[in-house]
Formats: structure tokens, sequence, C-alpha cells
């Protein structure tokens, strides 16, 4: 159940990135930092960690990657933590 929640989110979160830096090619309204970083605390760090690389969206942006490894950070906690109690198993 896990696994299909992070894919589904990750997906929208891509998706969402992708648009932003189109957006922001095109000079036109862009999606808010704050929505990005919503969606990564949400689950989607995982796509937008790699967006961030793949397509040089916001990579250069220190307090956005400061927030976005900090959200990449509490994910591999959160995850390593359910893998440890059983919740999760692989």
């Amino acid at each position: 159940m896990l696994f299909i929640y992070l894919a589904s989110i990750n997906i929208i979160s891509g998706i969402t990135f992708y648009s932003d830096k189109q957006k922001a090619r095109k000079k036109r309204k862009r999606i808010p930092e704050k929505t990005l970083h919503f969606m990564e605390f949400a689950g989607g760090v995982f796509m937008i960690l790699l967006f961030m690389y793949f397509i040089r969206h916001k990579n250069i942006k220190k307090s956005y990657y400061l927030v976005t490894y900090f959200a990449l950070i509490c994910w591999i906690a959160l995850l390593v933590f359910l893998y440890y109690i059983k919740i999760l198993e692989y």
C-alpha cells in the first residue's frame, strides 16, 4: 500500500515540478515553492530530487535544495524506522 502511495505522489510531484520548469521557460505564472515543498514532504521528494538535476530546475537555489534534502532525510528515516518495526517489509 505504501509503495502505491509513494509511486503515485512521486509521479504527480514530477509532473508538477516539470510543469513549473516549463512555466519558468515561458515566463508564465509559476507554481509556488511552498506547494513544491509540500509535495516533497508528502512523499514526492524522490522524483523532485531526480528532476532537479535531470531537467536542471531549482538545483542552484540553495534555500530550495536545502529544504529538499531535509525532506529526503526525513523520508529515508521514516522508511528505515517502518522497516525496523516490521510495518514495512521487502
